[in-house]
C-alpha cells in the first residue's frame, strides 16, 4: 500500500528528515508534503497582495495564503503527522490537528510525555501518539506492509 502522508508541526528541528529517511530505509511507499517550512517565507506568503503597516495584516494575508497550501495537503494525504516540539506554542499544529479531526483524517501526534496534559485532547482525538520518529517510522511501516 502506498500512502501520502503531511507532516505538520514545529520547523525548528529536523523531525521531518528524520521520517523521510526511516521510511526510505525501510523501503516504504510514503510521498510526504508539508507545509512551508521556511519561517521567512512562510510570513511572507502574501506580502506580494500589498504592503500592510499593521502585522495583524500582514499575518493575516500570509495566513490566508498559506492555507491554500496547508488545506490542500491535508485533505489529499492519507495520514497527518502533528508534530509538537518543545521550545515554541504551535498553534498551527494544534489547529491542523482539529482541522484533521473535523474530516476525520487520521492523524498521529508526535511529541514528549512532558506535554501530554497540555495536549489531551488532541491525543485523544489522535489515533497513535509517538515520542520519536522511529515511532512514526515504525507505524507507517505497519499501516503499508501489515
Amino acid at each position: 500500500m502506498s500512502l501520502t502522508v503531511y507532516l505538520s508541526g514545529e520547523i525548528h528541528s529536523n523531525w521531518r528528515d528524520e521520517i523521510k529517511l526511516g521510511a526510505e530505509r525501510k523501503g516504504l511507499d510514503v510521498t510526504f508534503t508539508s507545509a512551508v517550512t521556511n519561517h521567512a517565507a512562510s510570513d511572507a506568503a502574501g506580502d506580494h497582495l500589498g504592503s500592510e503597516d499593521k502585522p495583524f495584516w500582514r499575518d493575516h494575508k500570509s495566513s490566508k495564503v498559506n492555507a491554500i497550501r496547508t488545506k490542500t495537503l491535508i485533505e489529499k494525504s492519507d495520514v497527518v503527522v502533528v508534530r509538537f516540539g518543545d521550545k515554541y506554542k504551535q498553534w498551527n499544529a494544534a489547529f491542523d490537528a482539529g482541522y484533521c479531526a473535523a474530516l476525520g483524517k487520521p492523524f498521529i501526534t508526535l511529541h514528549a510525555d512532558d506535554i501530554v496534559h497540555a495536549l489531551k485532547e488532541v491525543d485523544a482525538a489522535a489515533l497513535a501518539w509517538a515520542t520519536d520518529t522511529d515511532q512514526i517510522v515504525d507505524i507507517l511501516k505497519y499501516v503499508t506492509t501489515g
